[in-house]
């Protein structure tokens, strides 16, 4: 977080926007550590940088890297699986479990991706490559889970700027209830999908 804290500074919000696009592409820099680097830089220079400008720099980064792996998959389909670094991001194996899931779930898969780092480009690109969510309704998704998580990072990062220590031990309990709450959706869509499976049997 120091790097990017010291790479924001010196490059302000653009930094931020472009780090938060490649972030998209599925390049291993945690996105909530870059929110949150985002707010600190903020937090430290309220007279250079405003954070509710940052919030919306960073809205944008986020939504303009989830598209581009959107648009990848709608424009070369599963040929893009061609392309070696691609077939790093979007393995066979991925694509198959990203494909059932939404088959079982259904747009509630993109909205829930958001919160899973590992899985949230495999499965915006397979979006894109299956045509199943048209651009408009998978923007709209991502905007209403991204406006749930991205603010919370940012203003936690300015207001935790002049002591970093306790800010990474709130990314860290923040990590965890997000996990948490995923898991109990989860389960939540499983239940709720074995019901339906019985009532309609």
């Amino acid at each position: 977080m120091e790097f990017l804290i010291s790479f924001f500074t010196d490059y302000g919000y653009w930094a931020v926007l472009f780090v938060l696009i490649i972030c998209g592409f599925g390049v291993p820099i945690p996105e909530d550590v870059t929110l949150v680097s985002g707010g600190v830089i903020a937090g430290l220079y309220p007279e250079s940088v405003n954070s509710h400008l940052m919030l919306l720099v960073s809205m944008i980064g986020v939504l303009i890297g989830d598209s581009c792996m959107y648009w990848l998959g709608r424009i070369y389909g599963t040929r893009i699986l061609r392309f070696r670094p691609m077939r790093k991001i979007v393995t066979l194996k991925r694509l198959k479990m990203v494909r059932d899931k939404f088959a079982q779930y259904g747009n509630r898969v993109l909205f829930v991706a958001r919160f899973l780092p590992g899985l949230r480009a495999p499965i915006y690109m397979v979006s894109g490559i299956t045509r199943r969510v048209s651009y408009t309704r998978f923007v709209l998704i991502d905007f209403c889970a991204a406006i749930i998580s991205v603010p919370i990072w940012v203003y936690l990062g300015e207001f935790g700027a002049k002591n970093l220590h306790w800010l990474h031990e709130q990314i860290q309990k923040g990590q965890m209830v997000i996990y948490v709450l995923i898991g109990l959706l989860g389960l939540f869509l499983v239940w709720k999908w074995k019901k339906s499976k019985k009532q309609q049997g």
